[in-house]
């Protein structure tokens, strides 16, 4: 369990799900199908925590934030942040909570609004919660949040497009800031940056962590700048989380061979690392295998991972979950002959 959780927690997420139907085609009478981006989804994030998110594109990352900030309506399931469940709320009522949850986006050349000049994107949420800030003291307001992300207050009076695309991030965390939420949600938000770049960026949001104790849902694909950023890592593969648990026990002590493999293949300074090359593409949302979805691609799956979905359950690290019928933390797998007969 990490450290920071006390309490109860921040959010907590019950079978979550988002399907987007789409048209299939047909000649005389038109067809749709049900795209699985969220399958049912566990979760919880407590006060100050950081909650990792990874996973292949499509597996629904992106999808899981959106829907939980409201931005994409849930097909089903539950969420409760501070005690409410905000997935059931009307449109109105969830407005108040809004300032509670805040994201930033993954492109920051399309997030912001090149018309606006960057002190009227900063202090647009105060028009729209005017208790945050007294009128008097927006523009002041601006000024500190500007110099907070490490830009300078004279830029209120520029335009997105005379930035870089680091400080245009910066601007975007800025105004995720200015109604001091509880949560932050980062989807890839360094995704589109430089190396360096993006170090500024994540030491950036680690210390106002520290100095504000914001929550965090990151979400990337590069899984060492995830690690270096989180308390607790969950692993996503075709709308469901596979694997979850403590940044130790899932990048020292993995379990599930979808998240063996995404480890084997970022680079270590020791080397040697023997890479596990995955076959075959992530299946069709639509139209997800039978039992595990990850087992047309594992080179552990045996008929009983065909015939029945593993649960997400618990390991012998504390917190440490993962949806496995042979959960093993070597690479080899359990003896296929030995599986193969517990069918």
């Amino acid at each position: 369990m990490s450290e920071r959780r006390t309490g109860a927690p921040l959010l907590r997420v019950e079978g979550l799900v988002k399907h987007f139907h789409v048209e299939a085609g047909g000649l005389i009478r038109r067809r749709y199908k049900a795209i699985r981006a969220v399958d049912g989804v566990d979760l919880e994030l407590w006060p100050g925590e950081t909650l990792g998110i990874v996973g292949e594109s499509g597996c629904g990352k992106s999808t899981l934030a959106r829907t939980l900030l409201r931005l994409e309506e849930p097909t089903a399931g539950h969420a409760w942040f501070r005690g409410e469940d905000i997935l059931s709320m009307s449109p109105r009522a969830f407005r108040r909570m809004r300032r509670e949850m805040q994201i930033i986006f993954q492109n920051p050349y399309a997030s912001l609004d090149p018309r606006m000049r960057v002190g009227d994107l900063i202090g647009e949420p105060f028009e729209i919660f005017p208790d945050i800030v007294p009128s008097q003291k927006r523009r002041s307001r601006v000024a500190e949040l500007l110099e907070r992300v490490g830009l300078n207050a004279d830029d209120a009076r520029r335009y997105p497009h005379e930035f870089s695309g680091g400080q245009r991030q910066r601007i975007g965390i800025a105004r995720a800031l200015a109604v001091k939420p509880a949560l932050i949600v980062c989807d890839e938000p360094v995704s589109a940056l430089d190396v360096s770049v993006q170090a500024q960026v994540i030491n950036l949001l680690e210390d106002i962590q520290a100095e504000t104790g914001v929550a965090y849902i990151f979400i990337a694909h590069d899984l060492s700048v995830v690690r270096h950023i989180s308390d607790r890592v969950a692993v996503m593969y075709l709308g469901r989380i596979v694997e979850e648990g403590s940044e130790a026990a899932v990048y020292g002590r993995t379990t599930h061979p979808y998240t063996q493999a995404l480890l084997s293949a970022v680079p270590t300074a020791e080397g040697g690392r023997e890479r596990i090359v995955l076959e075959g593409d992530i299946p069709d949302p639509a139209d997800p295998p039978s039992g595990c979805a990850f087992r047309t691609r594992c080179w552990k799956a045996t008929e009983k991972c065909a015939a029945k979905e593993p649960p997400l359950q618990p390991r012998a690290s504390a917190g440490h979950r993962s949806a496995c019928h042979y959960p093993e933390t070597d690479l080899a797998g359990p003896n296929l002959q030995t599986a193969r007969s517990e069918c």
